[in-house]
């Protein structure tokens, strides 16, 4: 069977839960690799030392993760506790030699499945992730990463959650002593504690100026997670994005790709993988593939069109015209994200429109009340001054389970401040999530305690 390749951000399902994983060089050249594997879970970081697989540590404490020889390791997905969400796969080299000396290719045998993963990318880099297998709505999937670190192996290990003494050991090794001497322990944070701005892959390639801007929106988000008791929750983030002709002008100033960059820091701190998953819609839709922080503004020029035919190099043509269309139609696009909603994890939806929601009235307020029991909280933002019909009166909907939506009207978002922004787009997710879980609606460990 020819081997499925992926590209870096592509991902696949895994059609078994037993699997093989080896790391490789194509030409078989360069410097020697460390393979290492962290055990996640929705915070993204180890529980404690004992989920970080390397060299002196070769079996995770489930067995869901074996090192069985130095770039193999053996994965059984039965084996994974409810808490874990993903297993990261990465390798480091020595200083001072360079990831980006070798050609190296991540393969993964799952059944009569090969996939193959080549890093892309890594230039200066000393660590660096190359898969994540990952849980989603129950399905577990391979996604590939090539995210680096151009510090190394201590930098790759503490973005998990592993505190790293870079202080010599010691004792003198041995011949057959590993090269690398590092003491690395894990300390999760503890119990009440309150959790930090959150990092995520891909940060790293950023400029100096844009790393800066990031930050400081991060911090925005951050504060009033913070200030709402919302701290550390985590919650898929959904982009949707009014793709009808009305909004050209927005279009065409691109306050589009201005709202796109905005969102990135909210999924960056409440996401489990750190990427917005994104739609456009029109009287149909098309999912978009994820935004993620190091790729969002070849994303954006890619992505952020009215018409035509656009998807190259990030992913399959999309046809605008004919598969999204340009009049709105909300019904389909909203049942597209209930569908995928499942398994009691928070879903954030930021719903930007310049207006609509005034057709089939009655079906989009059922949808709303009915989905009032599900994992899935609506934010909407309405663009400009026009009429926006039914999300005028959310706020007095009755008869739900809880308060499932928001809405809010901005007459120019550029114009908003991003601490203002962040503020009234978090204003009612917090006490949504709180609710939900009172509800059962919601799987508790997603929420802060």
């Amino acid at each position: 069977m020819t081997p499925r390749i992926l590209g870096r951000g592509e991902n696949t399902p895994l059609s078994t839960d037993r699997l093989t994983v080896a790391i490789g060089t194509a030409t078989g050249g360069g410097p020697a690799l460390d393979v290492v594997a962290f055990v996640l879970g929705p915070d993204r970081r180890v529980r404690n030392d004992a989920d970080f697989v390397f060299y002196n540590n070769p079996r995770s404490p489930g067995a869901e993760v074996t090192l069985t020889g130095p770039a193999t390791l053996d994965i059984d997905l039965t084996r994974v506790a409810d808490g874990i969400e993903r297993i990261a796969i990465g390798v480091s080299v020595d200083a001072p030699a360079t990831l980006g000396e070798s050609t190296i290719e991540t393969t993964l045998t799952a059944g009569a499945d090969t996939i193959v993963a080549p890093a892309q990318g890594l230039r200066s880099e000393r660590a660096a992730v190359l898969i994540e297998i990952y849980r989603r709505n129950a399905q577990w999937k391979v996604r590939s990463e090539s995210a680096g670190w151009d510090a190394g192996f201590a930098s790759l290990v503490r973005e998990h959650g592993v505190t790293v003494d870079d202080t010599p050991t010691s004792q003198t090794p041995t011949p057959d002593a590993p090269r690398s001497q590092t003491r690395v322990s894990a300390t999760p944070t503890a119990p009440g504690s309150t959790p930090g701005i959150r990092m995520v892959k891909g940060e790293e390639k950023l400029s100096l100026e844009k790393r800066q801007k990031l930050n400081l929106r991060k911090e925005q988000v951050h504060r009033v997670l913070l200030t709402k008791g919302a701290a550390g929750a985590t919650a898929r983030v959904v982009l949707v994005i009014d793709k009808t002709m009305s909004m050209r002008k927005l279009y065409k100033k691109q306050t589009v790709h201005r709202v796109v960059e905005r969102m990135i820091p909210v999924a960056t701190q409440l996401d489990s993988d750190g990427n917005l998953e994104a739609y456009l819609y029109g009287s149909g839709y098309a999912k978009l593939p994820d935004v993620t922080v190091a790729d969002s503004e070849i994303w954006m020029d890619t992505y952020i069109h009215l018409t035509g035919r656009h998807g190259a190099p990030l992913g399959p043509e999309i046809d605008y015209d004919r598969q999204i269309g340009g009049v709105n139609e909300e019904l389909p696009i909203m049942n597209a994200i209930l569908d995928v909603a499942g398994g009691g994890e928070p879903v954030l939806v930021l719903f930007f429109t310049d207006g609509g929601f005034h057709s089939k009235v009655p079906a989009i307020r059922s949808l709303i009340h009915t989905a009032s029991s599900r994992p899935v909280f609506w934010q909407f933002i309405g663009l400009g001054r026009n009429r926006f019909g039914i999300l005028t009166e959310l706020d007095t909907l009755t008869g739900r389970v809880v308060d499932n939506a928001g809405f809010f009207a901005i007459d120019d978002v550029d114009a908003m401040s991003d601490a203002d922004l962040y503020e009234q787009l978090l204003t009612e997710f917090p006490e949504w999530l709180r609710e939900a879980v009172r509800h059962s609606i919601v799987d508790a460990r997603y929420v802060p305690r």
